[in-house]
Order: structure tokens, then C-alpha cells, then sequence
């Protein structure tokens, strides 16, 4: 029930007032599904990879191949899924790395598809199936003796509900420093 005034007046120079019914609620506040498929994705706290190699505290070698890999958590490579619910829509997303750009400190940039391969000591010098890099060069000259390498992760979101579907994208990265030596033969 609604109160009108309008501005007409009656034969006594009142103002009118009425009441007024209305049988239909006042529309509700729309919801858009890609909004929600947002609040969703931020309640995930997604973070850049998880390094396992190359370690801040190993040291590698010119020459040799290092094997580069992370380990797999919700929060660090998925899969992460969360919903987000307003207005009667609910829309769930889904997370998943689905590439880690390596950059070496060296110039070079490494894509890897997946999370690498770990390293077996059986594999003794043998290059990554999956995800490696051989340096050239030592790191002696660069800051404190260790090249920078960052790891970003893309992460590919998939998203459905309220009758739409979608996909979004984050991107997180994580800062390593790696050592690198030389050996040298004597004879």
C-alpha cells in the first residue's frame, strides 16, 4: 500500500491524497552471475605457485639441466572450487593453473603446461620430460650471487549458474633466487 499526492486540488483548494494498491511486489534487485562468479573466485585466495625446484637453497650448475616443478595444493594450482550466492542465483567457479611462465634471470622464458616433473636421482644428468631450463652462464655476477627467477601461474577459471556460464582469468606469481655455478676440469 503506497500513499499518492498529486498535485491536483479538490473544490476546497485541498491537496488529494489516495491511497494506492499495488498487487505486483517492487521488482527485485538484479543480479548479474559474472559478479558473483567474481566474489566467488576472490574467496578462493588463490597464490602463485608453490616452487619445489629449482630451491632457493640449492645450488646448480652451468651446463646441467635443472628440472623445474611445484607442488600441487588447492590454493597454489587447484583444482579450487567455491560458490557465491545474491538474489536467488547461486554460480559456482572452478580453479586451475593451467600454465607457469618461468623467467629465469637469465633472459630466458620458460612455458610449462603442467607442474613439472620431479627429479629421481636415477635420472643423473638428463633434461625434464616435462619442464626444464640449462643456464649458460653463472649467476657471480648478478646481486648477492643469485639470478631472480619468477614463476606466474595462470589460472583458468570456469564458471556456471543463473543460467549463464563464463570463464575468467588470474594471474599470481612467486619470486625464487637461484645460485649457479661452474665446475671446471683439471688435468
Amino acid at each position: 500500500m503506497y500513499e499518492q499526492t498529486c498535485g491536483w486540488r479538490d473544490l476546497d483548494g485541498d491537496t488529494i491524497t489516495r491511497l494506492v494498491w499495488l498487487a505486483e511486489p517492487p521488482a527485485q534487485e538484479t543480479v548479474d552471475p559474472a559478479v558473483l562468479a567474481q566474489r566467488a573466485v576472490d574467496s578462493m585466495t588463490l597464490l602463485g605457485p608453490d616452487v619445489a625446484s629449482p630451491r632457493t637453497a640449492g645450488k646448480y650448475t652451468v651446463g646441467v639441466p635443472m628440472w623445474m616443478w611445484v607442488d600441487q595444493g588447492a590454493t597454489t594450482y587447484g583444482p579450487n572450487t567455491a560458490s557465491a550466492s545474491a538474489g536467488g542465483i547461486t554460480v559456482t567457479a572452478t580453479a586451475k593453473v593451467s600454465k607457469i611462465v618461468w623467467r629465469m634471470g637469465d633472459g630466458v622464458s620458460v612455458t610449462c603446461n603442467g607442474p613439472g616433473t620431479p627429479y629421481q636421482a636415477s635420472e643423473d644428468m638428463a633434461q625434464s620430460p616435462t619442464c626444464g631450463h640449462v643456464y649458460s652462464k653463472t649467476s657471480a655476477g648478478a646481486k648477492n650471487g643469485k639470478l631472480p627467477v619468477t614463476a606466474t601461474s595462470t589460472w583458468t577459471i570456469d564458471w556456471q549458474g543463473g543460467g549463464q556460464g563464463g570463464q575468467l582469468t588470474e594471474i599470481r606469481q612467486t619470486n625464487v633466487q637461484v645460485a649457479i655455478g661452474e665446475l671446471q676440469v683439471v688435468r
